[in-house]
Order: C-alpha cells, then structure tokens, then sequence
C-alpha cells in the first residue's frame, strides 16, 4: 500500500501535481506538504456544498470530500500520506490551506480528507462525533490537563483508554487569540536517550490499567503495556493521568519515566498556523504541549482526530 520509499537518510524533495513534499524546516524527521494555492481554492469550492453536518450525519461524505481533494493530485498523493506515516525515520507531516480561508467549517472538511487517506478515524467519546474540537482558555474547570493552558500538558500517546487500534493522530490549529507560548512538544521514540534503559526494565512489559476520567465519556478499563512491538520495531502507550500503577515500585517507574521523557533532548516544539494541521504516527510519536504565558483574552481552539490504518 506504501511503495514510496522515504528515508532519513535521504530527505529529499517530492514534486506532484499540485503539490510539493519538503523536509520539514523545524524537524529532521517532519515533512512539510505544500500544496499549491489554487488546488486549495479548487478544493474548497468542490466541497462548499458539503456541511459539516452532513459529514457527521453520512459517513461516506468524510470519503466524498477525501476523492474531492485526490481529483486535484496525482495517484501518488495517498501513497505518500500513508508511507510518512508508516516509515519509522519519519511518521508525521505538517499541511495546510495557505492561507486561503479562516472557516472553520472549511478546516473541518480539510482535516476529514486528510484523515480519510490515511485510514479511518476512531469515534471520539468526548465529543460523540469522528472528531472532536475543543478550546484552551485563561480559566478552566475541567477533570484533565487537556484545556489547563497554563500548565505544562505532558508527553502522551493517545489512545490509551480506548479498546481499538490508535495508530495515527491528527490535530489542526482551528483560531487563536491572545496565545503566547502553548507549543507542540514532540519526542520521537528513537530520539529518546534512555529508551533502552525504560524499555528493558521488567515493567516495560507489565501490563498497567488506563482508566479515563468523566470527561472522556468512556468507563471501560483497558490494560496495556507500555512498550510493545508493531511492525518488527518496539512501540510505546503512555500517558501519565489516566495510568493506575497499583505499588509503589511501578508508580516510580512510570515517573522516572515520564519525567525521563519530559527532560530529554531529543523533545522540539512545534508551532502550528491556524490552518495547518500535523499528522503523527501515534505509535512511535509522544506529544504534548508547553504552558501558555498568562492572558486572560487567551484562546485557542484545536481539532483532533484519530484512527487506525486501512489494511
């Protein structure tokens, strides 16, 4: 399905039909996808007709608008998508509409084609829908560190709580106000100095309960290993708010981790323009977010989806 080949090694420029695929310049591992402004132009005036309502009301419209964006590429385009994704030096790209709208509506439809090429997206409790949208404000009363702007949101796979496959993340810059600091903090696996050391201790492959707060609408347990192998290479599931280590020497160890995590140096930052998105491979990829300097006129609203593959 992914016949591309894209090595760290030999980062190199891709040139399609309205598109371009770069090294990222903020990340050696990132691509950056460029599309031509009059492809998006093309794109969203074949969509206009299309609400946002109906792509959550008829499933099959999320993959009208996903063949609505193909018809503007070539054949290669969802090939590309799924091997950055997929190849371990990589993972992830940065996209976006250049600037050509600031509706949200529009970012909604955007994201739902890049989503669809990749796979398909799992339903979202939180928000009872494919995706979910949600704001970071000056206060917040919520029952996790997801909306708390001034706190650091901590490195993290998504997916932990949930009994299906997360094998990709999408999230999407939808407005911002007022925002200062609140970058992405990205840690690739392989850039992690001490992933040996964590991954070889017996607790690396003790299972652990993940249990999601209210807000999160799912009241299931799941047990879940922290490192495991997809692919022929080790993988991680962490996060540190919604992990239930039941003795004192496994909460030492996911704190040493975490905090292992948090300090190593192989962590950038990340900023999105409202309007671009970035893709992950939630596997090999942690992410999270740096606090926000104080504002009580702070806002920022995020998209988030997240799937499995197509097999």
């Amino acid at each position: 399905m992914c016949a591309v080949e894209m090595k760290k090694d030999s980062l190199r420029t891709f040139a399609g039909r309205g598109y371009n695929i770069v090294p990222h310049p903020k990340h050696q591992r990132l691509y950056s996808i460029q599309l031509e402004e009059e492809v998006v132009t093309q794109f969203l005036n074949e969509v206009q007709d299309i609400s946002v309502e109906q792509l959550e009301y008829i499933p099959y419209q999320r993959l009208i608008v996903a063949d609505a964006l193909m018809q503007l590429l070539d054949e290669d385009f969802q090939t590309l998508v799924c091997t950055m994704l997929h190849d371990r030096n990589s993972g992830g790209f940065t996209i976006g509409l250049q600037g050509r709208t600031s509706s949200t509506e529009d970012y909604v439809k955007f994201s739902t084609a890049l989503s669809h090429l990749a796979g398909v997206p799992n339903f979202d409790a939180m928000s009872k829908k494919y995706y979910a949208r949600f704001s970071v404000k000056h206060t917040d009363d919520s029952d996790s560190y997801l909306r708390q702007a001034y706190r650091r949101f901590t490195l993290h796979t998504d997916g932990t709580y949930v009994d299906e496959p997360t094998d990709w993340l999408l999230m999407m810059k939808m407005e911002e106000e007022k925002a200062v600091g609140g970058s992405s903090r990205l840690l690739h696996l392989d850039d992690w100095e001490d992933f040996d050391y964590f991954y070889n201790q017996p607790l690396g492959k003790h299972p652990f309960v993940y249990k999601a707060p209210a807000s999160k609408n799912v009241s299931e347990e799941v047990t879940r290993k922290t490192f495991y192998m997809w692919n022929n290479k080790p993988c991680i599931c962490f996060i540190d708010q919604f992990v239930y280590p039941e003795t004192m020497q496994e909460a030492q160890y996911l704190s040493q981790l975490s905090r292992s995590m948090e300090n190593s140096a192989g962590v950038l930052e990340l900023e999105l323009p409202v309007g671009d998105l970035v893709m992950l491979n939630n596997r090999f990829w942690l992410h999270g977010r740096a606090g926000f300097e104080r504002n009580e006129s702070l806002h920022r609203e995020l998209l988030r989806q997240r799937g499995r593959f197509l097999q």
